[in-house]
């Protein structure tokens, strides 16, 4: 079987947004990783990119982004559906029979991206995380268990996963409420600092914004405690040196948010940085 990334064809259900694997935090399809996974890995992504794009597109009514999502879901599970419209999920299906791995990954980002088509706002923390649970901890246990599994469980995979979330929300704050009017700022934080949804739509942000942000940013610090574990759980020595530099990369954009205004613009590192970061991760995975 041959696994690749497809042109999206005419009639399909997919709304590409333009978004790459430039505007993610971490690397895509790496040359770190195993070189057998590489295509399965760009399979995903754009399975994940596809049904992402959809949740996001604010020019479709929360129940068309329900009932697509349900589309892929229904390509994944094999349970039949039009291939031209659902070819991403259908490649995905492939790829996960010719490598083994479960579709649970698959289905629980489309049990999260339902609920973003649905929720705007979310009450405290714990709330969040459970959004995280599925929306972002699904994408390092389908690497894991895509490259060979972990000896420490899926929880540092998944705290890596969910800070990088949170750092993407805080990132696009201003977009996610201007475009979709969503706000993934944990509501009981916002009230104790007096801040309003409001404030997103500002120029700069506020005290009280900065107060929520920099709570946020206290949250994925202890996400990243966890994570700084994940180069010694997973088993294949390429994807711990992903991993490696991934935690990197994580570490320094939290560290960047808490000194710069993401309300002002998009807080992201350098290309320097971003190298420095690579570099460094390698050289930590390698010599331990």
């Amino acid at each position: 079987m041959t696994v690749g990334p497809v042109a999206t064809p005419l009639g399909s259900a997919e709304t590409p947004s333009g978004k790459d694997e430039a505007y993610e935090n971490f690397p895509v399809g790496s040359v770190l990783l195993p070189r057998a996974a590489r295509p399965h890995v760009a399979v995903f992504y754009r399975y994940a990119r596809a049904i992402d794009d959809i949740a996001d597109n604010p020019g479709l009514s929360a129940d068309e982004k329900v009932a697509r999502l349900e589309g892929f879901a229904r390509a994944v599970r094999g349970e039949g559906v039009d291939e031209a419209a659902y070819a991403t999920g259908v490649r995905m299906r492939e790829s996960l029979i010719a490598s083994g791995v479960t579709t649970q990954h698959c289905l629980d980002l489309i049990d999260a991206f339902k609920q973003d088509a649905v929720k705007n706002r979310y009450e405290d923390w714990a709330d969040l995380m459970r959004y995280c649970d599925r929306s972002a901890a699904p994408v390092g246990r389908y690497l894991i268990d895509l490259t060979g599994g972990t000896d420490g469980g899926y929880g540092s995979s998944d705290a890596l996963c969910n800070a990088l979330q949170v750092i993407n929300h805080l990132q696009d704050l201003k977009d996610d409420f201007e475009t979709m009017d969503r706000v993934y700022l944990p509501s009981d934080w916002m009230t104790e600092a007096g801040a309003e949804v409001a404030m997103l739509a500002g120029p700069r942000e506020t005290s009280e914004l900065r107060r929520v942000i920099d709570k946020c940013l206290d949250g994925v610090r202890g996400l990243m405690t966890d994570a700084h574990r994940l180069s010694g759980d997973v088993r294949s020595r390429r994807l711990a040196m992903e991993a490696a530099v991934i935690v990197r990369i994580a570490d320094a954009l939290v560290e960047k948010l808490a000194r710069e205004d993401p309300i002002a613009g998009r807080v992201a590192l350098s290309k320097p940085a971003y190298v420095g970061c690579t570099v460094r991760g390698v050289l930590s995975a390698i010599f331990g």
